[in-house]
């Protein structure tokens, strides 16, 4: 009888985008298609000092930790059955080699067909005619890059793929994937550009194969074919160590895929100090794997989200308002999360170094009518997953908090100010320790400003207002704010 144990099940890795041929050829030769790649460096900060950390490959510590198994044996794929934890690599570029396959390439909406009968297979090859099983069954959809268009393909498009495979898979999780497709120096990738199917990633192309319609110059959005919050999306902010296309995305990017660009619509996402590939690549990284193995098997989601209520003007910017000046300014939001215990990696690091801080107007938090906004736009901090197996102390989850608040520069009646001006001055910086302990009655969460006193301590209650519990956030400027957290249970079936 198969055995299938919630939340391990199946995993099916989708790799990215093979330009040239030579490309395909390396790719096809090998027998898990990135997903065992390691790296045994890492870059440390920002002076570009490298250290040396060893980490394995998703392969190899979904193995070691989690027990899982890849599907090969003797030189061939196992065609029997298999146990529900395993990997299986979708080779949909075989069909590239003249040797394996046509020698034509897959389109998306072809690749995505191919994915939908896997999953079945898969089913088939761990539950046989098993009906508990079978009942049971879900796989896990993992991609990088272009991989994930594959499976919002799948998802997506009703005439592409069965029902029922769609309805088997139970999360996705997608490295660097341009889900808003790629730019190159400002401009969408052409539709006409057809060579090496490079035209994958201009928008109408992608609005197309995912049978969906542009909004507003989006097409990074699910249309209600599958639930956002089951969708995770890694953003490498690391646009240095790609070498391929730096020079045409620049800034604000993985190095070939622009930060706005890869993300979902209301999906949980993480940013990490990593480019799209290569030895400082988002897949072969810690920070991956640790979200990952949180959001597919961890048991517990945070979301954290700021509440300004003051954000204070420097003495001679308040002295021109007082003057019936007209000010302009906007804020910078910064968060990074860190688990206890971990000394080499983040959870999610949105800073203004790396292009990633959450940036918001006066208006939009203060005065969202005058934008037609229905309510402010408080900035989602993190949206992170924990696992209470990981805890190495007592039965409390705990992770901390670097945050930050500061503004860009003030404009006085539509004119930059420098006079007195401090660049990158913050009004507010603290780091937060958060305590959460699991009870009858829900969350006991408690929290300690780690700047000021040791992160061992038991922490202080948080307060509570009409809207609920919050962390109150002051600093002598006279920045005020409230850090409201949601904790709730995650892989509950």
């Amino acid at each position: 009888m198969a055995t299938i144990e919630h939340p391990y099940y199946p995993i099916i890795y989708v790799r990215g985008y093979a330009m040239r041929e030579q490309e395909i050829q390396d790719t096809v030769a090998t027998p898990y298609m990135g997903f065992n790649l390691g790296s045994t460096k890492i870059r440390q900060e920002w002076d570009r000092e490298v250290t040396k950390h060893i980490f394995e490959s998703p392969l190899i510590r979904l193995m070691k930790d989690y027990e899982y198994h890849d599907i090969y044996s003797d030189g061939r794929e196992i065609e029997n059955s298999i146990p529900a934890q395993s990997v299986i690599i979708y080779r949909y570029y075989e069909q590239a080699d003249p040797d394996l396959g046509t020698g034509d390439r897959a389109s998306i909406p072809e690749a995505a067909e191919g994915l939908s009968e896997l999953i079945l297979k898969i089913r088939d090859k761990v539950c046989d005619e098993d009906r508990e099983a079978r009942a049971q069954f879900k796989v896990y959809l993992v991609a990088h890059s272009m991989g994930g268009l594959i499976c919002r393909c799948l998802l997506q498009n009703d005439q592409i793929g069965s029902a029922e495979a769609k309805s088997l898979v139970d999360k996705v999780f997608t490295y660097g994937t341009p889900h808003n497709g790629i730019d190159m120096r400002g401009m969408n990738v052409p539709a006409f550009l057809g060579i090496w199917n490079i035209n994958n990633f201009n928008r109408k192309h992608i609005a197309d194969y995912l049978n969906l319609e542009e909004k507003n110059g989006h097409v990074n959005y699910l249309n209600d074919k599958f639930d956002p919050q089951k969708f995770f999306c890694l953003v490498g902010t690391n646009h240095r160590d790609y070498s391929l296309a730096r020079l045409a995305t620049g800034p604000m990017s993985d190095g070939l895929v622009n930060i706005e660009n890869a993300f979902v619509q209301k999906a949980p996402r993480a940013f990490a100090y990593r480019s799209h590939s290569g030895h400082y690549g988002m897949v072969n990284s810690e920070e991956g794997y640790q979200n990952l193995v949180r959001f597919l098997f961890g048991d517990t989601r945070v979301i954290g989200v700021l509440e300004p209520d003051n954000l204070p003007l420097p003495p001679s910017v308040e002295e021109a308002y007082n003057e019936d000046k007209k000010i302009k300014a906007s804020y910078y939001f910064e968060s990074t999360v860190t688990p206890r215990g971990a000394l080499l990696y983040n959870l999610t690091e949105r800073t203004v170094k790396t292009n990633s801080a959450v940036l918001r107007t006066f208006d939009e938090l203060f005065k969202p009518q005058d934008l037609n906004l229905e309510k402010p736009r408080n900035p989602v901090l993190f949206s992170v997953f924990l696992d209470t197996g990981k805890i190495t102390h007592g039965r409390t989850i705990v992770f901390t908090l670097d945050l930050v608040v500061r503004t860009t520069e003030y404009r006085i009646n539509e004119k930059l100010f420098f006079r007195k001006r401090i660049p990158e001055e913050n009004l507010y910086r603290q780091k937060i320790t958060i305590r959460s302990t699991k009870s009858d009655e829900g969350w006991n969460i408690r929290y300690i400003p780690t700047d000021e006193e040791w992160g061992e301590k038991r922490g202080r209650d948080l307060s509570t207002d009409e809207q609920g519990p919050y962390i109150p956030l002051s600093s002598k400027k006279g920045f005020k704010g409230k850090l409201r957290l949601k904790i709730d249970r995650w892989n509950q079936i």
